[in-house]
């Protein structure tokens, strides 16, 4: 009976803990502009997903992007995951580390329109129960399209998931921004990605947020939003951003 208990919590983690990663902060779409080549993004966030009786995110996770050739940035993600579940344990803890290459292969010359890529790879790192321990691949393609102080962008990718009772799955999403002034951005995005577990559902939601310039270097980064498809899903973001 603990046994299947054990495998019930950890299904139930993996189930809601995909829409929290792999994302362009603060949303879950990304855009396909790099980091300037030779210039440094940090971040230190925190993300969460709640519903009735679980909460999982992360407390915090580390990102850095390096410009490391034009139009070419590498990424790495270090997260503290964590699960809260009712009359459970909290379990917290380190388990797999994000790297990828995001690639601007297309940019008008009046820069207004950008296509890339960013593969992104989930390596199990330290063996953790509580966690899925699983090499995951994401391969999503990303589109954006400015004017003046309006920006949109969207795209779609394919995730290999793999492990026991994991199924490859999509995603798709759209974001659109305004730039009310050079301290203040906002926007929001709509997503939806299929399941990612044989028992799984689809899963659709929205987020708002934006990005406060306190200077040239340091930004806060905040995003909330909540599902429209499945359980009752409150997700958040909130961090802090030093670009150099």
């Amino acid at each position: 009976m603990v046994i299947m208990q054990k495998k019930i919590i950890i299904l139930f983690s993996s189930l809601l803990i995909v829409p929290l990663c792999y994302a362009g902060p603060p949303f879950n779409t990304d855009d396909p502009e790099p980091v300037g080549l030779k210039h440094w993004e940090y971040y230190l966030s925190s993300m969460h997903v709640v519903q009735p009786g679980f909460m999982t995110g992360t407390l915090p996770h580390f990102e850095m992007n390096y410009g490391i050739i034009t139009n070419g940035q590498f990424h790495v993600e270090l997260p503290m995951n964590y699960n809260k579940i009712q009359h459970k344990d909290f379990q917290y803890g380190y388990s797999s580390t994000e790297l990828g290459f995001k690639y601007r292969f297309f940019q008008s010359k009046d820069k207004s329109v950008q296509i890339g890529a960013f593969p992104i790879f989930e390596i199990p790192t330290i063996k953790n129960k509580n966690f899925d321990n699983n090499v995951q691949v994401y391969f999503p393609v990303w589109l954006q399209k400015s004017w003046e102080k309006f920006t949109t962008y969207g795209g779609c990718g394919y995730w290999i998931n793999t492990g026991n009772n994991n199924k490859n799955w999509l995603y798709a999403g759209w974001e659109v921004q305004y730039d009310f002034s050079e301290h203040l951005t906002l926007g929001g995005e709509m997503f939806y990605r299929t399941a990612s577990t044989n028992e799984g559902d689809s899963f659709a939601g929205f987020n708002l947020g934006g990005l406060i310039n306190f200077n040239d270097q340091l930004h806060l980064i905040f995003s909330f939003g909540h599902s429209i498809t499945r359980d009752k899903s409150f997700m958040s973001y909130i961090g802090f951003l030093v670009t150099i």
